[in-house]
């Protein structure tokens, strides 16, 4: 073996990082980055410390609702030194219906970006699909609104750290009337995102891999590569349209989409104490 061949990170390391995030998201007090110690690691290594998160969450008795699709712009792919997409999962117990409130304090650092959500109708478990299949598949969109977060201190992140930590999932928000396919432009349909009223980010679906499908497209594969392949029921969030902006208390945040109409949600805020 040459003497510059990395070693793998074993199993005992990869249990210690999954727990120092486990503890960083109950404790709310974010931690420093992983991607040192993993020492050049493959992406591979940061999906297993998710794994062994994701486990822990299911034998709590969380439900997995879904999947999230993160860096779809390329912009962002270029900025973590990546050439494609990473995914995390949905629990039930990120769910927030629109209109609600998020408790203040119940997120470490949360930013939030509009997305287009699909609703699957049937299984999608093959590894190699065409888009005719992803189409056939989903029962309607939404518009839904992501609240990303990090347990990673001032979101110094790189691939190896979103990756490990969800990919830096934390809430949920999805509209309530559904729209079939056939009635948007997934594509070519607009995006509002505003805060208390003041339009701060636009976009539109084009921004997610150029297709809001060619994203579900991609997951659907890569979820049946790994032994998660995405079943009827499941929702999937596509990608940002525009750019997040950071979350504050006392905000309400919503979000329009052409096509698929209005999805919000309000940061309580902080508790006052005389």
């Amino acid at each position: 073996m040459s003497s510059t061949t990395k070693s793998p990170v074993g199993p005992a390391q990869l249990q210690g990082l999954a727990d120092r995030l486990f503890d960083a998201c109950a404790s709310g007090v974010p931690i420093a980055p992983l991607r040192d110690e993993l020492d050049g690691a493959p992406v591979e290594t940061a999906y297993a410390i998710q794994e062994i998160n994701t486990n822990r969450w299911l034998a709590s008795g969380a439900r997995l609702v879904g999947r999230k699709i993160g860096l779809t712009a390329k912009s962002v792919q270029r900025q973590l030194g990546v050439d494609q997409p990473d995914y995390g999962m949905l629990f039930d117990r990120m769910s927030v219906l629109s209109g609600d409130d998020i408790p203040a304090g119940s997120l470490l650092q949360p930013k939030v970006e509009a997305e287009i959500a699909f609703v699957l109708g049937r299984d999608v478990r093959s590894e190699r699909l065409t888009i005719a299949d992803v189409i056939g598949a989903v029962a309607y969109a939404l518009p839904a609104l992501e609240i990303v977060d990090s347990r990673i201190a001032g979101w110094n992140i790189r691939i190896l750290d979103t990756v490990a930590d969800n990919a830096s999932s934390g809430l949920f928000v999805l509209g309530d009337r559904p729209v079939r396919l056939t009635d948007f432009d997934a594509r070519l349909c607009g995006m509002t995102l505003q805060k208390n009223g003041e339009s701060l980010s636009f976009g539109a679906g084009a921004a997610a891999l150029g297709h809001p499908l060619h994203a579900l497209l991609w997951l659907a594969e890569r979820m049946a590569a790994v032994g998660r392949p995405l079943g009827a029921g499941d929702v999937v969030l596509s990608g940002a349209l525009g750019p997040m902006i950071a979350a504050l208390p006392g905000d309400r945040y919503e979000a329009c989409i052409n096509g698929l109409g209005s999805v919000a949600v309000n940061f309580a805020a902080a508790a006052t104490h005389g």
